[in-house]
């Protein structure tokens, strides 16, 4: 199934949140499960200690970087090789991230890049600026149509199943590679496991506040700055690349998300390590991987040469090297 093939800058009425027919129990759940992350927040500053905001501090970094370094440029797009011991480590501290299993958000991202901003596009921006950023989350029933239309036609026996909690849009045809690897299996048939255990965890280590600050306000900052990316980032910012969508580079976004603010650079060389390709362009995450191919633990690291950044120039997408 093709995507649409409407101009990008033609804006469509947002699908309708709270009026739509069709509410499946994964977006209720969803749905809840925000909200409550949301509401808790409102404790914090009850609960607040240095120790709690450092505590956050680090460990939204650490996954930050990681949903970046790991999830995005790494598995996503392939920009460069690790040892699998280190590729398996990063990609369980960004499923920290609570923004879905290594396979889940792989196939997610392939499928906004393979039908960027039009109506496939998983969070697309022609939808207004709160579709892309929050309210897609909630509309499993559309998302399964962009992302796995194949999987369609058993949708309503699965929503019926107990394990729906577990799955946001079935089984996509875009992440042969991580469903070849048991570690990724693993991964998503686990995946609320594991913010849970991290959850026993910080209570067991300072209670309730570690939780509100460690889980609650951890999930909410990352979560509204990593979607800035596909909101702020396809609104607002200036583009040197002539990619024929709507991402923008933004340098207030790039500095908050280890440099994935520097989309519009990423949408013309989608598999490159480096987005930031300034001196100026600040990409925390470049540094981090040219750090580890310094010491030999990233490997095929992909860069675009000057043929790619004439080829961008002209409307083409090279596929890098």
């Amino acid at each position: 199934m093709e995507a649409s093939k409407q101009h990008p800058n033609m804006v469509q009425s947002p699908p309708m949140l709270f009026t739509r027919k069709k509410w499946t129990k994964f977006d209720r759940n969803v749905a809840s499960y925000f909200l409550l992350l949301h509401l808790l927040c409102i404790l914090a500053p009850f609960y607040f200690t240095w120790t709690c905001f450092f505590l956050t501090i680090i460990l939204a970094n650490l996954t930050g970087m990681a949903i970046s370094v790991s999830y995005h440029r790494n598995l996503a797009h392939r920009a460069f090789k690790l040892p699998k011991w280190l590729e398996y480590s990063l990609a369980y501290c960004a499923a920290h991230a609570i923004q879905g299993d290594p396979i889940d958000w792989v196939s997610t991202h392939r499928c906004h890049h393979r039908y960027v901003d039009t109506e496939r596009d998983p969070h697309s921006p022609i939808y207004g600026f709160w579709f892309s950023q929050m309210t897609w989350f909630f509309d499993s029933y559309n998302l399964t149509r962009k992302v796995c239309p194949n999987y369609f036609k058993n949708f309503e026996k699965v929503e019926r199943n107990m394990f729906m909690f577990f799955m946001k849009h079935g089984y996509p045809d875009n992440v042969r590679d991580l469903e070849k690897q048991w570690f990724y299996r693993f991964m998503r048939k686990t995946y609320w496991l594991h913010p849970l255990a991290l959850a026993g965890l910080l209570y067991a280590a300072g209670g309730i506040p570690y939780v509100i600050w460690g889980m609650c306000v951890r999930f909410v900052l990352s979560l509204h700055v990593t979607s800035m990316v596909n909101s702020v980032c396809h609104i607002w910012g200036n583009q040197p690349w002539n990619t024929g969508d709507l991402s923008r580079n933004n340098w207030m976004v790039a500095l908050i998300t280890f440099g994935e603010g520097w989309h519009n650079n990423h949408h013309a060389f989608e598999y490159s390590a480096r987005h930031g390709h300034e001196w100026w362009q600040i990409d925390y995450g470049w540094y981090i991987i040219k750090f580890l191919q310094v010491i030999g633990l990233a490997t095929c690291v992909k860069l675009p040469s000057q043929t790619h950044n004439l080829a961008a120039l002209n409307k083409s997408k090279p596929h890098l090297t």
